[in-house]
């Protein structure tokens, strides 16, 4: 597996995990940008870190692969992606007085 891959898809998981840290209905739309992460490592046979699989609710010795396809279906159905300022949380409506 490549470095390049192998260091964003560590940013991915840990993105995933603050992002399932805040409750479900406070939690902005997933990420748009693990996108690209999961396409890149769809056929990756490597086996994850044991932590990662952990993270992303994998059994142990999982698979890149199968790590994307969480990604992928956090991200299925989707209409709205939020924006990088938006995430992990949903944006706050500000009042104007």
């Amino acid at each position: 597996m490549q470095p390049a891959l192998t260091f964003q898809f560590e940013r991915a998981v840990h993105e995933y995990a603050q992002w399932r840290s805040v409750p479900e209905d406070q939690r902005s739309e997933a990420a748009a940008w693990w996108w690209g992460t999961a396409i890149a490592a769809v056929d990756e046979t490597a086996t994850m870190p044991v932590e990662w699989c952990a993270t992303l609710g994998v059994a142990d010795e999982s698979s890149y692969a199968e790590g994307a396809a969480v990604f992928m279906k956090a991200l299925a159905g989707q209409t709205y992606l939020p924006w990088p300022d938006g995430f992990p949380g949903k944006s706050k409506a500000i009042e104007v007085d």
